[in-house]
């Protein structure tokens, strides 16, 4: 359970949206270079066959399965003079960054020696991002109550969040362009990278405050106990389905993408070649322009989507978002290497569905704690949120899990250059940007459409819980008369 400490408005500054928003632009940064550039780096850079490279992943995330909700845990249990969970962020930053940074070092190892070192330093990579983002996801619902303006407040966490993917993505790209050796390159990129990644806690720490605290005498659950209560709350299973899907779509699409471009539509020789104004001198000058497409739109449609949501509903944005995302995805399969303007055109247009996956579930989730406070007596947010992160790193592992495999399976051939790949690896690569995704984001929809919570549920839901504390604060108030 937790009390409001000081709460006028429900309405919050535009100092407060910003230094929270920025709490998402080191994450981001991360987690956009890892999905465009992590499998492509360990492969085709460090040398690891793409199986290897995929099954790191995939281990890290069963030890994630481990850290996401006991450090969400210890979060809600966390108690000092800054609060619950910006102490997180701000001794969390400095490792956050420096072990980003060490995954770019190619050791002079062989391949098992590789394999080890990069399974090593992803582990602990893991537990940095976990200990500074579940803390900081699980501000959300305890910097505003109100229905629309979490809403509202998503949308700066999530513009800050594309702008990073945004600058991340591109600055890495222009970085590693400095260099003839692209080892050399990737280092340098992990290092400025590195610290960029950290600053923006320091602001998220110095420019929020937290409005809630565990209320004197609240009984104490233990761990086990917790993770039985989250897996009850039915809303919180469909929420984290239609995460899953929508990450898991983001994730395939992401770490595919680069492969998409160097090895499709890099097949045949057309470079350079001048699109939109802009001249491609190679298909690497293609990948930048590509993700400024896709995250840029996306970065515009996340105020578009918050204002409309506020007319028809969280729900029936998700809806048309994925219907868009959809007609892309699998338009994509059919793109041929020459089709170059067509492809920036699709990533323009992706962008407006990609923005409500990045939007809608996080929207949902502070309504979830508020049902789950209602029912249980006490607030969770560390809790419901590390499962949210957790699944969110899961969908990022799966993806290059899955695409690692794929074109390991096809014949894809780490040494071989645009144009020599097999039939085989080009058509798995095809159906990874294109049909896959499409069933994925699919199924998402359907779990979307039976979603039980609505605005009207939750006004109802706020209305019960501002009951109990005014009738929790009246025994209070009568006993302390009494006594005197």
């Amino acid at each position: 359970m937790a009390v409001t400490l000081s709460a006028p408005s429900e309405r919050l500054p535009l100092s407060t949206r910003l230094a929270f928003g920025a709490g998402d632009l080191g994450p981001a940064i991360a987690t956009i270079i890892a999905s465009f550039f992590q499998l492509y780096f360990l492969t085709t850079i460090a040398g690891l066959p793409p199986g290897l490279a995929g099954t790191i992943l995939l281990i890290v995330k069963i030890w994630d399965a481990v850290n996401d909700p006991i450090i969400g845990w210890l979060t809600d249990k966390t108690q000092t003079r800054w609060g619950r969970r910006r102490p997180w962020l701000l001794f969390g930053a400095a490792p956050f960054g420096l072990l980003f940074f060490l995954q770019w070092v190619i050791p002079p190892f062989d391949v098992t020696g590789k394999f080890i070192y990069y399974l090593i330093i992803a582990l602990l990579f893991d537990t940095a991002f976990t200990v500074v983002n579940v803390p900081y996801t699980a501000l959300t619902p305890e910097l505003t109550r109100d229905y629309d303006e979490r809403t509202a407040l998503n949308s700066y966490r999530f513009a800050f969040s594309i702008g990073g993917s945004l600058l991340g993505g591109i600055l890495h790209q222009i970085i590693v362009g400095q260099f003839a050796d692209q080892q050399t390159g990737y280092l340098v990129s992990g290092a400025v990278i590195g610290v960029l990644i950290a600053l923006p806690f320091l602001w998220c720490f110095f420019g929020t405050r937290e409005r809630y605290e565990p209320e004197p005498g609240s009984e104490e659950l233990s761990l086990p106990d917790q993770i039985r209560y989250v897996f009850k709350n039915r809303p919180f299973l469909f929420v984290v389905g239609i995460y899953m899907f929508s990450w898991l779509a983001v994730q395939v699409t992401s770490s595919v993408l680069t492969f998409f471009i160097v090895f499709w539509l890099g097949s045949i020789p057309q470079f350079p070649h001048v699109s939109f104004g802009l001249t491609f001198n190679t298909v690497n000058d293609l990948i930048p322009v590509m993700l400024f497409a896709v995250q840029g739109s996306a970065l515009v449609f996340l105020f578009v989507w918050s204002a409309v949501s506020r007319r028809i509903g969280k729900k029936a944005v998700y809806m048309i978002g994925s219907l868009i995302w959809i007609g892309v995805q699998a338009f994509l399969f059919f793109l041929q290497p020459e089709q170059i303007d067509l492809a920036i055109i699709l990533g323009l247009i992706a962008g407006a569905g990609v923005a409500t996956a990045y939007l809608i579930p996080w929207s949902m989730m502070p309504d979830i704690i508020e049902l789950d406070e209602l029912e249980t007596g006490q607030r969770r947010e560390g809790m419901f949120y590390g499962f949210m992160v957790f699944l969110q790193k899961m969908g990022l592992a799966l993806g290059l899990f899955l695409v690692g495999q794929i074109l390991q399976f096809s014949g894809f051939n780490e040494n071989l250059q645009p144009g020599q790949q097999p039939e085989s690896a080009l058509l798995a690569i095809r159906l990874l940007i294109g049909p896959m995704p499409t069933l994925i984001l699919i199924s998402g929809m359907v779990l979307t459409a039976f979603y039980p919570i609505t605005k009207a549920s939750h006004a109802e839901t706020l209305a019960k819980l501002a009951l109990r504390r005014s009738e929790r604060f009246d025994q209070a108030h009568s006993g302390r008369k009494v006594e005197g």
